[in-house]
């Protein structure tokens, strides 16, 4: 290169340099003078290049720093090789700038000092950030130091503490000079450390971001306490650990307070068991009084009555007693979750028509007892005893529930219930409700009313235990129970159960003869004659007086015979025979009698018109009346 190209690269770098902005770019001379001044000194000082030019560069520093003979130093040790420092320098104004300055020598080839060029760049904005960053670290420092309920403390990566904070001192009773520089494990109890729980803590908080947990810690006087305790790792700009953050807090007050809360917790559990043993022990003593008494009372009625009649009745009674006394067994056996649960295929028509006699022997003779069966159901999965006993209390809950005069129905059928999911298909329900006209319950009642021993009556008169129990059976057969009531207008029960299968082939051959009805006032008379009608293949409504014969005829359109006692109080059979001939003239009508049938056919004109059938009849006099066989009903 020659010197006139040497010359014009010297003349671009030189013009490169000047019109740089963001840098002050300048070159003195040996003492300090001005000699060249760029764009971006101008604008950083505010001094022009013709005003600076020739003048000693100490203009650029405060008066404090000239009069300290500060820029002469700058040059002797610039000249020693470079001099690089950040300080205050001043503008032409007046005002001061936080300044990065860099000074480095120029020599000739023969090593002689011929000036210096120098670099100066504002970085006021950045101290002012690096400040503002301290101020906080401070700022936070002082607060941390300052905290006194939470030991907060750093350690580093192995686990030396490196700080101490007030708080820490107040719990674990060491100062900072006692603890800076040991490990952080010296805090836990022996056991713990034997355990490698120090460890484990610092090694979850690497891998997972935090560590916490609540244990025994150890203060300084050998005492512990309940800690709660917070480890999180403290990483730098490049996500290397270097540390970590700890915080614990004494959690002894809570804990024991926690401790004492549990105490009057079992303490409150121990009242109210004993609470319901008592409930428990009068219902059942009372109950189970009753049953004794009538069994005692029974023994001397067999040693003393000669009469055989009387002695069959008083056999009756304490039957019955004694399948009270059962019934009242498997609830406390259901109840405490002793008696295993014995699924099997129940058709729930079948069973509440063998059921039929005990559930209206329990209904009073002035509460009407209604049983609708509806046709070809399914069968369920069910404990059949339990079944039983379930129906049993609610029907006797029914007629508590009835002050005077009522009706209690028993209804069975098929229900579908949608599922949660729009991928299932509906599931047929096989429900028996148990609906009665009496008081109805409030909204507290029915909320409450499947509570263990949780009962409305006097004190001594009942368990508690009755829709308790019945809610366990349903739930054990995968069923659900809902209780539809309110004061003064009665309550429906309706227990609800999976259906399996197809209706039952022996259910379904029951009914394809017809519907009877069958109405005697005399409760045994009318449960042995239902019985016998269905050993002839029909459906059988029973009904224990003539009113109730009629209301069961408004109900059921379909009743093909009716069959009922010619004399019973109130109305007649005969009357009740004329009334349904009215409004059913297709039913056939049949009336039974303990009279002599020629007797009774001269004392009542019209009483040709029905069959007449003598007491005491047999199964096959009805079906020879009727030119129906006998079916064996399994």
């Amino acid at each position: 290169m020659n010197d006139l190209a040497r010359h014009r690269e010297a003349e671009r770098f030189m013009h490169f340099v000047y019109n740089v902005t963001d840098y002050a770019v300048y070159a003195l001379s040996p003492e300090g003078l001005v000699m060249h001044w760029n764009a971006g000194a101008e604008r950083c000082q505010g001094h022009t290049e013709a005003e600076l030019l020739g003048k000693h560069f100490s203009l650029l520093y405060p008066e404090e720093d000239r009069r300290s003979g500060h820029p002469d130093q700058v040059l002797q040790i610039a000249a020693q090789g470079r001099f690089e420092e950040d300080g205050w320098l001043a503008r032409k104004d007046g005002s001061r700038f936080w300044a990065s300055v860099v000074l480095n020598p120029i020599s000739d080839p023969h090593g002689v000092l011929q000036g210096f060029a120098g670099i100066t760049r504002d970085i006021t904005e950045q101290r002012r950030s690096q400040e503002a960053v301290r101020a906080t670290e401070a700022q936070f420092r002082l607060l941390v130091q300052g905290v006194t309920d939470y030991a907060i403390y750093l350690l580093s990566p192995e686990g030396i503490v490196t700080n101490w904070n007030a708080g820490a001192e107040r719990i674990k009773g060491y100062r900072s000079d006692e603890v800076v520089g040991t490990h952080f494990s010296r805090f836990y109890t022996p056991e713990d450390r034997s355990a490698g729980l120090p460890d484990i803590a610092l090694r979850t908080a690497a891998t997972k971001g935090r560590f916490e947990r609540e244990g025994w810690r150890i203060r300084k006087d050998g005492t512990r306490f309940w800690a709660h305790v917070i480890i999180d790792p403290v990483l730098n700009q490049m996500g290397e650990l270097v540390g970590y953050a700890k915080v614990t807090r004494d959690a002894t007050e809570r804990r024991e307070a926690e401790h004492a809360l549990e105490q009057a917790k079992d303490a409150l559990f121990q009242s109210q068991k004993m609470d319901a043993i008592g409930k428990l022990t009068g219902g059942i003593s009372h109950d189970f009084n009753n049953l004794l008494n009538i069994i005692s009372n029974g023994l001397h009625v067999l040693r003393l009555e000669s009469d055989r009649h009387a002695r069959f009745k008083t056999i009756e009674a304490m039957e019955r007693a004694t399948k009270r006394g059962t019934a009242l067994t498997q609830q406390l056996l259901a109840f405490a979750r002793q008696q295993p649960n014995k699924l099997e295929c129940v058709n729930i028509n079948k069973a509440l028509s063998a059921f039929e006699a005990v559930l209206r022997r329990a209904v009073p003779g002035t509460i009407n007892l209604d049983i609708q069966l509806g046709p070809s159901l399914p069968d369920i999965l069910a404990d059949l005893p339990q079944l039983e006993a379930a129906v049993l209390n609610l029907v006797v809950n029914a007629t508590h529930a009835i002050p005077d005069t009522g009706t209690i129905t028993v209804t069975t059928g098929l229900a579908e219930v949608q599922p949660s999911s729009d991928l299932t298909k509906p599931q047929e329900q096989v429900q028996v409700q148990v609906r009665d006209t009496g008081m109805g319950m409030s909204e507290e009642t029915k909320s409450r009313a499947i509570e263990p021993f949780f009962t409305t009556k006097p004190l001594g008169k009942g368990s508690g235990l009755g829709l308790s129990q019945v809610f366990g059976m349903t739930s054990d057969a995968g069923g659900k129970l809902d209780i539809e009531s309110s004061l003064g207008q009665g309550t429906c029960i309706t227990l609800s159960f999976p259906a399996i299968g197809q209706p039952s082939t022996s259910e379904a051959s029951a009914h394809p003869i017809g519907k009877v009805l069958v109405v005697d006032d005399q409760a045994d008379v009318l449960d042995i004659t239902a019985q016998l009608f269905r050993l002839l293949g029909y459906e059988v409504i029973s009904a224990n007086s003539g009113a109730d014969a009629l209301d069961a005829l408004r109900r059921h359109a379909d009743i093909d015979v009716l069959f009922s006692d010619l004399v019973m109080p109130g109305m007649t059979g005969l009357q009740l025979a004329y009334a349904t001939r009215q409004a059913h003239p297709d039913t056939e009508i049949i009336l039974a009698t303990g009279h002599p049938t020629s007797m009774m056919r001269q004392e009542h004109p019209g009483l040709e018109q029905f069959r007449l059938l003598g007491k005491p009849y047999t199964l096959e006099d009805i079906a020879r009346l009727l030119d129906r066989g006998v079916r064996c009903v399994s």
